[in-house]
């Protein structure tokens, strides 16, 4: 087997999920609320520490838990970026915690899960890469451009494939955009 496919077999969205990212949400519905707003804005960053060590606890550290502030400040820290990333920003993630609105408190805890979940996804996929392929070896970099040159079947009128030194360097992109291809492809077998 070479060292694409073992490099896309820990990328593998099953194997993702039973090592990586299935703990996450485990570790969201183990996680009960009694209601689903909060009476305050105080209240709003209690809950969400709380959950934040929760989470963290049964899947980044092992038992250690952070300071209230700490936990509370990460979290906000990932409801910060969703919001804004959807044209609002954090005043918006406390109303909705007070209010209910938008899935009020359930969905807030969802978005730290979610986000928690992205970057032990992204750490998964890091490893993974720099485990097979040495940063800072422009050989093995490319040799495994010419196995993803050849697995994909690109000719010489799509890429220059006499040169794979040439794409080297973006290695880690062309593996990420072979493994998102592979999984759509999946998902759509698996629809029909």
């Amino acid at each position: 087997m070479g060292v694409l496919q073992q490099i896309l077999n820990k990328l593998d969205e099953s194997f993702v999920i039973e090592h990586v990212t299935g703990q996450h949400d485990d570790a969201r519905i183990q996680f009960h609320l009694n209601g689903n707003t909060v009476p305050s804005d105080r209240a709003f960053d209690d809950l969400i520490a709380e959950y934040y060590n929760h989470h963290y606890t049964k899947c980044v550290s092992g038992g250690g838990e952070l300071s209230r502030a700490e936990a509370a400040g990460k979290a906000k820290n990932i409801l910060e970026h969703d919001y804004r990333n959807r044209g609002m920003d954090k005043l918006n993630a406390y109303q909705d915690g007070k209010t209910g609105s938008n899935g009020g408190m359930r969905k807030i805890l969802d978005i730290i899960m979610e986000g928690l979940k992205s970057e032990a996804l992204e750490f998964h996929i890091r490893d993974v890469l720099d485990t097979f392929v040495a940063p800072s070896s422009f050989e093995e970099q490319t040799s495994i451009i010419r196995e993803l040159i050849q697995r994909t079947g690109l000719s010489s009128t799509q890429i220059d494939t006499q040169h794979p030194e040439r794409y080297a360097r973006n290695y880690e992109e062309l593996i990420r955009a072979l493994a998102r291809g592979l999984q759509s492809q999946y998902a759509s077998f698996r629809r029909l």
